[in-house]
């Protein structure tokens, strides 16, 4: 099946991002907006948009309805649905293929298994994926047999939601006379925020680094891995930069865990471009998830590979097969992503509002994935990014510099923007020797903040 139209399901750079794919697959695209996004960059850009509610997200970017109405009366045969909001929605992706359209993602079921933190654990286990020490069975209700677990552990553990994501839902224990308080609180959080209460418990790594293995898959069996991304420089569980692929990790390490990743994959009769989350430490890969979507982070995998991951999405959603064999796929140079936020550097508060001036850099090796311009509002209703800006060099040095370059170059006035952090850590030792666990950005920020 070949499209003609696809819908968006989706605001912002990501928006814009799978609109320009589309164009270059010469297939038409449908904007939905909020009230407040009346006059959006993606709005403009798409060849028809549908308003489909006010500002709050739950009202309109988290409305199936108005969602499928939309695509429904514009003829459009597929709705993307980008990151966030309803990508990992199991049950939106099963009302799209009822209405006889295509969801450009993997299958219900597969977000299903995935998006439940325990059953994706027992699926990965199952196909030889190495995992976090913990059971792959939601913890208990009783006291005695939540103390039980987490004993066979050995403290410190941690304490997550089955069905948690972005960085919430999860608690660190150090001892037992803190495990039960910090069980019953997790889950209230897990009630109120995804709508379930279970939760499931593992072994706290303590200095571990986040790598993610990207993958694509098509509905032939055919599978690959596309290399490695490092997205440690964290603050509380959010990403703040990434970079391809993860340095100091021998190439042999990576690809016996991307191979697992690919066979774990036809085993689950994934589809699509999905990425497996990993911790590493004291050289071994231990996984926590997988995200069954594109990445915000995925533009770094597309500089070292030269590969379009939203066209094959597409592609991939047609049904037709992968044209890339794994031994096609080669990685060469390095890329970092840095997320551009309308928030306050060292504080991290949002700063919605107008941008009065904006100007990108460019030159050799740079890319900015952005839905700003001068005079544009940063709307207080949904996340903070305005932009991403990646680089590439023929080594790791030669990115780091020319990050640096491209950071002195940007201009973001009217609101503040996190765009001095980036600057201060492109210039800090601990980063450009590379390899920093996920607490490093923490632990900085503290070290800075003392006089």
């Amino acid at each position: 099946m070949s499209f003609s139209k696809i819908l968006i399901a989706n605001r912002g750079e990501i928006a814009l991002r799978i609109m320009r794919a589309c164009r270059e697959c010469d297939i038409a695209t449908v904007a939905v907006y909020s009230e407040a996004d009346a006059h959006a960059a993606h709005v403009r850009f798409a060849d028809e948009a549908w308003c489909i509610g006010p500002a709050a997200a739950s009202a309109s970017y988290l409305n199936q309805a108005a969602i499928l109405f939309a695509a429904t009366v514009s003829g459009a045969e597929a709705i993307h649905p980008g990151y966030g909001f309803l990508s990992e929605n199991a049950t939106f992706a099963a009302r799209v293929e009822a209405q006889g359209m295509t969801f450009v993602g993997p299958t219900p079921d597969a977000i299903r298994t995935m998006g439940d933190k325990v059953a994706a654990k027992r699926a990965m286990r199952a196909a030889g994926v190495p995992c976090v020490p913990g059971p792959d069975t939601s913890l208990p209700d009783t006291p005695d047999a939540i103390l039980a677990v987490a004993r066979e552990i050995g403290f410190p553990v941690i304490v997550k939601a089955a069905g948690g994501g972005g960085g919430r839902g999860m608690r660190v224990v150090e001892s037992e006379a803190s495990l039960l308080s910090a069980v019953a609180t997790t889950r209230e959080e897990a009630r109120r925020a995804f709508g379930r209460p279970e939760l499931y418990i593992e072994k706290f790594l303590e200095y571990p680094r986040h790598v993610e293995i990207q993958v694509l898959c098509d509905s032939h069996g055919g599978a690959v891995w596309l290399g490695s991304r490092d997205c440690s420089i964290q603050r509380r569980h959010q990403k703040v930069l990434e970079e391809a692929p993860a340095p100091g990790i021998p190439a042999a390490s990576l690809q016996a865990v991307g191979e697992r990743c690919v066979a774990a994959c036809r085993q689950i009769g994934y589809r699509g471009v999905g990425t497996f989350e990993f911790l590493f430490e004291n050289g071994e890969f231990y996984f926590i998830e997988m995200n069954t979507r594109l990445q915000v982070e995925h533009p770094v995998t597309e500089e070292i590979t030269g590969i379009d991951l939203v066209k094959e999405q597409i592609r991939v959603a047609q049904g037709l097969p992968l044209t890339i064999r794994q031994e096609d796929i080669q990685s060469a140079g390095h890329a970092f992503e840095c997320r551009i936020n309308a928030e306050d550097p060292f504080s991290f508060a949002p700063c919605p509002g107008v941008v009065s001036a904006w100007t990108v850099p460019g030159g050799h090796g740079v890319r900015v994935d952005s839905h700003m311009s001068a005079g544009a509002e940063i709307p207080p209703y949904y996340d903070s990014m305005i932009g991403k800006l990646i680089v590439r060099g023929k080594t790791r040095e030669e990115a780091i510099s020319r990050m640096r370059v491209a950071l002195d170059g940007i201009v973001a006035e009217g609101v503040k923007t996190n765009i001095p952090l980036h600057r201060a850590l492109f210039r800090d030792a601990g980063l450009i020797a590379g390899g920093a666990d996920i607490h490093y950005l923490e632990r900085w920020l503290t070290q800075r903040a003392v006089p």
